[in-house]
C-alpha cells in the first residue's frame, strides 16, 4: 500500500509539474514605454493580443483597434506587440514606435516593447500563444502583421484571427456581447 501511494504521489507531481500553463496570465513582458505590462492584472477581462508594424498595409487597424478598445473597456484590454519580422515594416525604437501610435492614431491601449513573433528568437509569450501544447487550444503560425489572439476572462484561449480580420469584425465582436 506505501509503495502504490508512493507511485500515485510521483505520478501526480509529474503530471502536475509537466502540465503547461494554459492561462496567458502567468506572462509578464517589457511595456513599451519601460514599465511591465503583467497579464495577471487582466484576469476578468477578455484579452486581444495583436502584433502591429507602423510601415504595414494593415497599419491602418490601429485605428480600429483604438475605436474596439475604448468601446469595450470594461470587458476588453487589447495590447499591442511591436515586431519587425515581415519586411522591416516596424523599424524604429520603442520610443518611435509609440510616438507614431499616440500622434497618427491616438492608441492608448497598452503597447509591449518591441518583440520578435516568429523565428528562433521568438518571444515566449508567442511561443505560448502559437503553440496547442503549451495554450491548449491551437496552433497558429504568424504569417504578417495585425494577427490577433482573442483570450477569455479567465486568459484561456478562445480564438485566432488573421491580418484581414479587422477590429470591428463581427468574428471578434461576437465575442464581447
Amino acid at each position: 500500500m506505501k509503495y502504490l501511494l508512493s507511485v500515485i504521489t510521483v505520478a501526480a507531481f509529474c503530471a502536475f509539474t509537466i502540465m503547461p500553463n494554459r492561462s496567458i496570465h502567468q506572462f509578464k513582458v517589457k511595456s513599451i514605454d519601460g514599465g511591465t505590462i503583467d497579464f495577471s492584472k487582466f484576469k476578468g477581462k477578455k484579452i486581444l493580443v495583436v502584433n502591429v508594424a507602423s510601415k504595414c498595409g494593415f497599419t491602418r487597424q490601429y485605428a480600429g483597434l483604438e475605436k474596439l478598445y475604448e468601446a469595450n473597456k470594461d470587458k476588453l484590454v487589447i495590447v499591442g506587440f511591436p515586431a519587425n519580422n515581415f519586411h522591416a515594416q516596424e523599424p524604429g525604437s520603442d520610443s518611435a514606435i509609440v510616438e507614431f501610435c499616440k500622434a497618427r492614431f491616438g492608441v492608448t491601449f497598452p503597447l509591449a516593447s518591441k518583440i520578435s513573433v516568429k523565428g528562433d528568437d521568438t518571444a515566449p509569450i508567442y511561443k505560448w500563444l502559437t503553440g496547442k501544447e503549451q495554450n491548449g487550444v491551437l496552433d497558429a503560425t504568424i504569417g504578417w502583421n495585425f494577427n490577433k489572439f482573442l483570450l477569455d476572462e479567465n486568459g484561456k484561449m478562445l480564438a485566432y484571427f488573421p491580418s484581414k480580420v479587422e477590429p470591428d469584425s463581427s468574428a471578434i465582436t461576437d465575442y464581447l456581447k
